[in-house]
């Protein structure tokens, strides 16, 4: 726990954080954030159902710079079903020794692929598949790096609607998203942004319009919007 808090994460937070996935049983690693999407760490709302819901209840009160573990049972990780995709991984190295202070953006983080980076040697790839068996506990190691506003909230909206024609457009949502990291310092690349973008249009733009709606973007039902 670090030695000052001066925020909380709570229901509606965006997150970005690192964290890594093992079966309790035996241990196993199946998965690591810092393999995925070339060891960005992880953006999404809390408590919206973006992540598991072991993770949206485990990382609830969390501040800025802790280290937490959580052990999830399986009605709270992956079910009966357990997790079944393919994965990409090394046999000359463990990608997630490599570089971990790499910072984008990926919100999908359910339906996924391991990407690997490395720019060291050429390595020998092989898939996997069944990654989390069924009704399996498993144990996430959690470092929560940022908590700002979530974008959900009447507030932000009305914020990313420049021309007030309750839609979003992706410069409406782009000059937002660069807003906000320039007001805390933090400059990124174009590259930076299209990927937040891209992102988040995957996730939100379901009528393919190219726009979010106000009815798209209000995962909480606020009657305001």
């Amino acid at each position: 726990m670090p030695e000052t808090c001066t925020q909380k994460s709570k229901k509606g937070d965006m997150l970005n954080a690192h964290y890594d996935g093992y079966l309790a049983k035996d241990g196993s690693k199946f998965y690591c954030s810092r393999s995925d999407n070339k060891g960005h760490p992880k953006w999404f709302v809390l408590g919206v159902g973006q992540v598991i819901k072991g993770l949206d209840i485990g990382m609830d009160g969390m501040c800025v710079g802790e280290k937490r573990k959580v052990i999830i049972p399986p009605s709270l990780a992956f079910g009966e079903k357990g997790k079944v995709s393919v994965q990409i991984h090394t046999i000359i190295m463990n990608n997630c020794n490599l570089e971990q202070d790499i910072f984008e953006i990926n919100l999908n983080l359910i339906n996924y692929v391991i990407h690997i980076y490395i720019n060291i040697i050429k390595a020998y790839f092989y898939a996997s598949a069944d990654s989390v068996p069924p009704n399996a506990t498993v144990i996430f190691e959690i470092e929560l790096y940022t908590v700002t506003r979530g974008p959900r909230s009447v507030e932000s909206f009305r914020e990313i609607d420049l021309d007030r024609d309750r839609s979003l457009s992706k410069s409406e949502v782009r000059e937002y998203m660069k807003k906000e990291f320039e007001t805390r310092g933090s400059k990124r690349d174009a590259s930076f942004y299209d990927a937040i973008v891209a992102d988040v249009f995957r996730k939100s733009d379901h009528n393919g319009d190219g726009l979010i709606s106000a009815k798209e973007y209000n995962v909480y039902d606020h009657d305001e919007l």
